[in-house]
């Protein structure tokens, strides 16, 4: 897939649960899994991560499973995604698709759809997210470089530098374009923030028999039919910017 970048920030200082894109998950790493089940979209992807001593592991990781990553600054995450993809060569036209550790459930379907639309339509932003209907947990955010490489110029607040996409829309005049999941399943959430995050998405593999090949149908099913499983987490506040 020319000309597209997929960034995923990734660090071992979480707060609420920290070094959790580390802990175990089926026979392997909360990463490890996530990068497996973008599979078929590995030459694309860039690990994000920091440079405070703590991202070896992160690191090494990458290193065995021979993925590209970069080491950037901790708290100004917009700046890890500006310098990351221009050490690998984005240029204005560059697609930069915007996913985080957390989401080891993420769907490469869906990740190409947006990428796909992107490419087919005229807009500056597609997201896979917040108000779309999907779970939280999917989330999926395309834009050109250009305008990755604007905000960095311009953005000064620290909630602005930490979130990426937040201040884009202030700089940058916008047309922007949600996928919808037809349905409301945002109910769901599948994001790894706390520890009973951490015990519903390790459920939810173990209903699965800890396999790496299913699609957001066979998810979104699997959820349907064992509803014990979103009860796990779903006392869980996501975090307000």
């Amino acid at each position: 897939m020319n000309k597209v970048q997929i960034i995923i920030q990734a660090r071992m200082t979480s707060t609420r649960l920290p070094g959790k894109v580390l802990l175990p998950l089926c026979n392997s790493t909360v990463l490890q899994v996530m990068l497996e089940r973008l599979q078929d979209l590995t030459e694309n992807v860039i690990v994000a991560t920091t440079d405070d001593g703590s991202e070896h592991p992160i690191v090494a990781l990458c290193q065995r499973l021979g993925v590209k990553y970069f080491q950037g600054s901790t708290e100004d995450v917009l700046s890890r995604y500006y310098l990351a993809a221009r050490q690998f060569g984005a240029q204005d036209n560059t697609a930069i698709v915007r996913l985080t550790s957390d989401c080891p459930l993420i769907d490469a379907d869906l990740v190409r759809q947006a990428i796909t639309y992107y490419h087919n339509h005229d807009v500056d932003m597609v997201s896979l997210g917040p108000h779309s209907g999907f779970p939280r947990g999917l989330d999926t955010c395309v834009f050109a470089f250009r305008l990755l490489a604007r905000t960095h110029q311009l953005a000064t607040s620290a909630p602005d530098r930490e979130h990426v996409t937040l201040g884009m829309a202030k700089f940058n005049t916008m047309n922007s374009h949600i996928i919808s999941a037809g349905d409301d399943h945002s109910h769901y959430r599948l994001t790894l923030d706390e520890p009973d995050d951490y015990t519903a998405i390790q459920a939810i593999y173990q209903q699965l028999d800890n396999r790496l090949d299913f699609g957001y149908s066979e998810l979104l099913e699997t959820l349907k039919n064992y509803p014990h499983l979103a009860d796990i987490n779903k006392h869980v506040e996501q975090k307000t910017v």
